[in-house]
């Protein structure tokens, strides 16, 4: 069946960042258009066509890897639900994450990302605005929360976000390399131990 312009195209930028990932994988930041593009099966025009240069495609690269926690059932979850166990439900989440088996080849690839991003100025501003972004989403699981007998507030939502994140991060990375076990009950708890007025800051 031949495919229509518009499903040509979202094809072509799903080759694109598939062939991205492998080569940024294995080379980092001397990841080289002419190879991505080639075994995408497509010309570098292409890629400045679909993306609008080699930056574009590594922003799209890095927005494409970094949704595997996907939140959309627990932003569905009903409104009353509150703070602390959406939190805990978020930290489950991440440790299922960490636990899986390709966990490892992901924290490799965040690595020759990061090896990228910090040799180009231009990609890490704009890498920076997409992890902004994900806080955003994350903020919005807890904005009208309750919690100690008040919603909270959209600012303590994003402080708790930010915090949230980097704290999950790090000791998912500790599962990833082995350096301490799965535990889900102490991954809930430290997440729920900052759901504090000073995290949180000012109503």
């Amino acid at each position: 069946m031949r495919l229509n312009r518009a499903e040509s195209k979202a094809a072509n930028k799903r080759a694109l960042i598939e062939a991205a990932r492998e080569v940024v994988g294995r080379e980092g930041s001397k990841a080289k258009l002419e190879d991505i593009a080639e075994l995408a099966g497509l010309t570098t025009g292409a890629v400045y066509s679909l993306f609008g240069g080699k930056n574009d495609l590594m922003v799209a690269l890095v927005d494409d890897y970094t949704g595997p926690l996907d939140l959309r059932s627990i932003g569905a979850a009903e409104p009353g639900i509150p703070l602390e166990e959406v939190v805990a439900e978020v930290a489950r989440r991440f440790l299922r994450m960490s636990a899986d088996p390709r966990a490892a080849g992901g924290l490799l690839f965040e690595t020759r990302v990061l090896d990228l991003v910090l040799n180009d100025p231009d990609l890490r501003g704009r890498l920076n605005a997409s992890i902004r972004s994900t806080e955003v989403d994350l903020a919005a699981l807890f904005t009208g929360r309750e919690h100690d007998g008040a919603a909270v507030t959209g600012e303590q939502a994003l402080r708790l976000a930010r915090a949230l994140k980097a704290l999950l991060s790090g000791l998912g990375q500790g599962v990833v390399l082995g350096a301490h076990e799965a535990d889900e009950e102490f991954f809930v708890e430290t997440a729920q131990a900052l759901i504090t007025p000073k995290v949180l800051g000012p109503a």
